[in-house]
């Protein structure tokens, strides 16, 4: 990994975070308002991935581009870590006994299972 890539991943991360913790708020107000445990996520990681382009955009690739485009891509491109995040959540829950903090971990785990592959298409598919 070069300088450069390393230093973007160090803010992909740090965006990462901030992500994280929009998701999370997403989905206990999801939850909150009645849409159970899978759509509630389906609801949290739109918005997730919402917070983090805004981020990525700014601090950690500097985009020009038209953002309508590069929002669709970006979307598009985080569908698989998506699946790997999303697979990672709801294998938590199924392990964890239910408890208010289970989905919290659930988000955890299945950021950290997601981050690589969605910072590699987020740096050869979006951000070029």
């Amino acid at each position: 990994m070069t300088k450069s890539t390393s230093h973007q991943f160090l803010r992909f991360a740090a965006t990462g975070v901030a992500g994280l913790v929009a998701d999370m708020g997403a989905l206990y107000l999801a939850l909150a308002l009645g849409s159970g445990y899978y759509l509630g996520r389906l609801l949290s990681f739109l918005f997730a991935v919402w917070v983090t382009w805004s981020l990525n955009r700014r601090y950690t690739f500097a985009a020009t581009d038209n953002p309508f485009r590069e929002w669709l891509r970006y979307l598009t491109a985080m569908l698989g870590g998506g699946a790997i995040n999303y697979a990672t959540y709801t294998l938590v829950l199924h392990l964890l006994p239910p408890s208010v903090w289970a989905p919290a971990a659930g988000v955890a785990a299945g950021s950290l299972a997601g981050m690589l592959s969605n910072f590699v298409t987020a740096k050869r598919f979006v951000f070029r």
